[in-house]
């Protein structure tokens, strides 16, 4: 072995290092999802002010939640799996933050991307079922397919239909802050640990 080759192999391997530190930001991420989570954190983007209307026929927009913080789930009311793994959660979130001072500035939605089946019945038979009282928890759907379609992209769910009637959809709570803009993405979690992050984004 010559006395050149361990230094170019110590060369090369710490420009693969660094290559995947570069690629992965630091580490950090190693998905595009995990990119994006990051970059919505760096540079929090208004939430699209559209029009929705929740399970009492009541419409309302993002901008009527300025000065709170909202935290949002992405649903399809005859979802037989995710969806309620969803409901079950913000159930126990509303729980778990208790009648805390920073809990009275936070408000639940969960925003419906299956128009042609979620009307307010539907809407408000999932509300009813996991306890959601307007307006602390609103069970939406947005007024249009340009709204949805701005919803989607503005956050990130991707909906690609199953062929069976339902759905294939990414699952994540998606924080908006006292500004209206997207300021943090969430993984699904246990209730106590929702709510310290939604406490924490709301605390003065």
């Amino acid at each position: 072995m010559s006395r050149g080759f361990l230094p170019l192999l110590a060369a090369t391997l710490l420009l693969g290092v660094g290559a995947v530190a570069w690629g992965t930001e630091g580490f950090r991420v190693v998905t595009s999802e995990g990119a994006r989570r990051l970059a919505v954190e760096r540079t929090p983007a208004p939430a699209p002010d559209v029009a929705l209307v929740d399970q009492d026929g009541n419409s309302f927009s993002f901008s009527g939640y300025r000065g709170r913080t909202v935290l949002v789930d992405f649903v399809y009311t005859r979802c037989p799996t995710l969806c309620g793994v969803l409901g079950d959660d913000f159930h126990g979130l509303l729980a778990a933050m208790g009648e805390k001072e920073s809990a009275r500035r936070i408000d639940l939605l969960s925003i419906s991307f299956d128009p042609d089946n979620d009307d307010r019945e539907a809407l408000k038979h999932y509300g009813d079922r996991y306890g959601a009282t307007a307006p602390r928890w609103r069970i939406a759907a947005p007024v249009g397919s340009g709204a949805l379609a701005a919803l989607l992209k503005a956050f990130g769910v991707v909906v690609i239909p199953d062929g069976m009637g339902g759905f294939v959809h990414n699952s994540a709570v998606y924080v908006v802050d006292a500004r209206g803009r997207l300021a943090l993405v969430l993984d699904p979690d246990t209730p106590p640990q929702l709510a310290a992050a939604a406490l924490r984004m709301a605390a003065p």
